[in-house]
């Protein structure tokens, strides 16, 4: 368990390492706008000139004692890491001229700038913990008043962009937008990376052998569902079955090879759990010995 601890620790602080650095990278050295708490300290920044880094502290404790109060301390420990390393690690990097000034291509630093934010964020959410910042308020929201967490997310970032197109022009204004619309996209891919299968469902007169061999060619696990054709009424069991991407090619010729008129029905899962995926295989030899 230390293990896992650890290791998740690491991939926190890593993915706040990332996303700091899209900021310092690309962000602030071509005066771009973006949402979330980095966003609302650009917007602070140029009204009042608190240092960036400094706010970003200062909201994430605020929204900290915020998440510990509403939405209780075991949420509240899941944003630890994240609302007091990523301020820190961002005012370090500021003080580093030579990861600045990387491109003064608006178009290739919001590409860049967007698909490390999304990675970044990705990688924190896929450990169990929060970003902090302004992650806490459509929480905070949805508990309170039961408002979607998505929506609110949105609104809240619609309005610290608002808030900086005041004092940027159009062309910054339309990168911003397209920043933001990248990584809340790599944001979704990333979360679901490694994690998606291809679900295939397999009715076949030859369903014995066609069972038998994905079990022992492929290595996978199969289901045999009883089900009844539409037509001629006849009993028919369908074989369920999970594989990788890679595997699908392979279960595809091996079907083809047994019946070339099986009917298959392909569709992708977002994610699987069990045994073969999230969990160690158990055969049945090993099920006898124990």
């Amino acid at each position: 368990m230390k293990q896992v601890n650890l290791k998740n620790l690491c991939m926190i602080l890593l993915g706040n390492t990332v996303y700091a650095l899209a900021i310092v990278m690309f962000i602030l050295p071509n005066d771009m706008i973006t949402g979330g708490t980095t966003g609302l300290g650009i917007a602070i920044h140029h009204y009042f000139g608190l240092p960036i880094h400094t706010f970003v502290l200062i909201f994430n404790t605020l929204m900290f004692l915020l998440g510990a109060v509403v939405l209780g301390m075991k949420f509240a420990l899941t944003t630890l890491v994240s609302t007091f390393y990523y301020p820190v690690i961002l005012g370090v990097l500021e003080q580093m001229p030579a990861i600045q000034n990387v491109t003064d291509d608006k178009m290739l630093s919001t590409i860049c700038g967007g698909l490390m934010i999304g990675m970044g964020i990705g990688i924190v959410i896929r450990c169990g913990a929060s970003t902090g910042g302004m992650d806490i308020p459509p929480l905070v929201l949805n508990k309170k008043f039961g408002l979607p967490v998505s929506v609110m997310l949105y609104v809240f970032d619609f309005v610290i962009l608002i808030s900086q197109m005041l004092f940027t022009n159009k062309e910054e204004i339309v990168y911003g937008i397209l920043l933001v619309l990248i990584y809340t996209v790599i944001l979704d891919k990333v979360l679901l990376m490694g994690s998606t299968r291809t679900k295939v469902e397999i009715m076949s007169e030859k369903y014995e052998e066609l069972n038998r061999l994905i079990q022992e060619r492929l290595d996978r696990g199969t289901t045999l569902v009883y089900t009844q054709t539409g037509y001629l009424k006849n009993d028919q069991p369908m074989i369920l079955t999970v594989v990788s991407n890679r595997e699908l090619m392979r279960l595809n010729q091996l079907v083809q090879e047994v019946d070339p008129h099986a009917f298959m029905i392909i569709g992708n899962v977002n994610e699987v759990r069990g045994r073969g995926f999230s969990q160690q295989k158990v055969y049945k030899k090993e099920q006898i010995k124990n």
